[in-house]
């Protein structure tokens, strides 16, 4: 027997976990696994072909929110080609409303909940022929008709086996990883609040299979625990580990920045930069939406911890808002934006409420005046508090958010607008505005284009001269792009028996630098105004170490 297990992932360089857990469970079974990955971004035809060109007798389909459409759509056509494959669906997507999914859509299997049990007593049924009907977490469909073996309990975190194997698959992309399941916590709009308790893995085993990681000099493992922290001492013990590692592999926790300790600070203190990354689930300042959602925290216990950690400089930090929560309104979430920004974290995330199945916040959707999309991802549209011209207006600062703030491309650009706003939204905002008056959002547009914007926002809406800030932009654009060209609208004028001489002189005096360097000519003082915002105008170099970009030398005199 031959059985498809079956990922479409959103991005190339993410992985499914899920299916590796199914096939390394069941590795000692004597029947054909194989895993297939592909991307919501792929043809539809071209998933089709490779799937059928297997010729498997079962294809099993990971779903979420984010695939679920498309995968229906690609069961629809197996079928419509092979009537006689069957298909098993699992996920977080199809375990809330398992019955009604599969009277509705093609295939004949659904697991409920976690799969590796059900999954396993599956394949051991279906390979003796016996009747799998009564298994536990499965729904069956037979002529039409479904059958359900009952709920299955949780399995021990000792019996997950450790899903990964050859490497060289998963070469250049994401690796997830899971050391816990469950959360602490009840956060109305989670799929984790329909889950009580947390259970861990030992923490032995969790470092051995770090060191497996390691070793296999793994680029990015990001551990898909809900709240990674929520024992402190299981936390405090495996960053220690990993903060004294020999290795550049990067790790990506959530957490609940409130509760850090300041032994576990301590420890964070000494990671390497770049080795440990956090995402901070903040959603909202407001503590009485806060209270709304079930998170009995206040927001400046969150803001205390997060800025401890940025002071730090070592720890890269991705804050989460959501809008649309119940009770919000556009006020109290740019508050929320304006308290976040303050803070400078790397990356400010701007979602957007979704109405889960299984999740409470569906039960009271109508108490809050929600109003959402019946199709997944079942984003909210509006509520009595936030209405749909509202989100729509931060839809497009979110688009701008992440463009120009997350990136980090344009940090000194940034530092130069801000200041002329009363608020940072407001900033956002208006520039959004200045973009979608333009026609940004509605096609594609060149990478200088992303820098030329910033004049035309200068000169339409502030009404400024640009001289000075065309030199922030050519700052910026060469610290991220090649030098040997740069866009028309910038000011490029060098010597060049003075780039000779500079480059002799530099090279002589700065051993850090490397033998691949390229000068530029400004007309304000760059470095003045990247320690304290001001400008000054006046002739300087400025060398950009093409090997190391963090290694740049001001040169003031020649």
């Amino acid at each position: 027997m031959k059985v498809v297990l079956a990922a479409v992932n959103s991005k190339f360089i993410h992985s499914n976990l899920a299916v590796r857990y199914l096939k390394y469970y069941t590795k000692d079974l004597e029947y054909d696994s194989i895993i297939k990955e592909y991307t919501i971004n792929d043809r539809k035809e071209n998933i089709l072909e490779s799937l059928v060109c297997e010729k498997a007798d079962i294809i099993c389909f990971s779903c979420y929110i984010w695939n679920i459409e498309y995968v229906k759509a690609i069961a629809t056509l197996v079928k419509l080609v092979n009537p006689s494959i069957k298909i098993l669906y699992g996920g977080p997507e199809v375990t809330y409303d398992s019955k009604d999914f599969l009277t509705n859509t093609p295939g004949e299997y659904v697991i409920e909940g976690e799969g590796e049990q059900t999954y396993r007593e599956f394949i051991e049924k279906i390979l003796k022929r016996e009747d799998v009907k009564n298994i536990k977490g499965l729904y069956v469909k037979d002529k039409e008709k479904i059958y359900y073996g009952g709920p299955r309990e949780n399995m021990s975190m000792e019996d997950i086996v450790f899903p990964y194997r050859d490497m060289t698959e998963l070469e250049n992309k994401i690796v997830y990883y899971e050391a816990s399941r469950g959360c602490p916590f009840n956060c109305k709009y989670c799929l984790s609040s329909t889950l009580h308790g947390v259970r861990f893995q030992k923490i032995e085993r969790v470092k051995d299979e770090i060191k497996f990681f390691v070793d296999k000099k793994v680029k990015l493992i990001k551990f898909v625990d809900r709240t990674f922290n929520c024992d402190h001492k299981f936390a405090k013990e495996i960053w220690s580990y990993i903060v004294n590692l020999d290795t550049n592999t990067t790790f990506h926790f959530e957490i609940s920045a409130d509760l850090l300790r300041e032994d576990e600070i301590e420890i964070l203190s000494k990671s390497p930069k770049g080795r440990i990354q956090f995402e901070v689930g903040v959603q909202t300042t407001n503590n009485k939406i806060l209270n709304n959602i079930n998170r009995y925290v206040n927001f400046e216990s969150i803001k205390e911890k997060v800025e401890e950690l940025e002071k730090m400089k070592n720890i890269k930090q991705h804050l989460d808002l959501i809008a649309g929560l119940p009770g919000e309104n556009l006020e109290s979430f740019k508050n929320s934006f304006n308290d976040v920004h303050s803070i400078y974290p790397e990356e400010i995330q701007l979602g957007f409420l979704k109405l889960l199945k299984g999740s409470s916040m569906r039960y009271e959707a109508e108490k809050w005046g929600m109003v959402y999309s019946p199709y997944p991802p079942y984003e909210i549209l509006k509520t009595k508090d936030i209405s749909y011209d509202e989100l729509l207006i931060l839809k497009k600062v979110e688009a701008v958010v992440d463009k120009y703030y997350n990136s980090g491309k344009f940090n000194n650009i940034l530092k130069y607008f801000i200041p002329k706003f009363k608020t940072y939204f407001n900033f956002y905002n208006s520039l959004a505005k200045f973009c979608d008056e333009k026609g940004y959002f509605a096609r594609n547009i060149s990478s200088s284009d992303y820098y030329k914007i910033f004049v035309d926002f200068n000169e339409e809406v502030i009404n400024e001269d640009s001289e000075s800030l065309k030199e922030i932009i050519k700052f910026d654009y060469l610290e991220y792009n090649k030098k040997r060209w740069i866009p028309n609208f910038l000011n490029r004028e060098m010597d060049k028996k003075v780039k000779k001489n500079l480059k002799n002189q530099v090279l002589k005096d700065n051993h850090d630098l490397s033998d691949n360097i390229h000068i530029e000519k400004f007309f304000v003082d760059i470095q003045q105004f990247l320690d304290t915002g001001k400008i000054i105008k006046k002739d300087m170099y400025v060398i950009f170490d093409e090997k190391r970009r963090n290694n740049i030398v001001f040169v003031k005199k020649c």
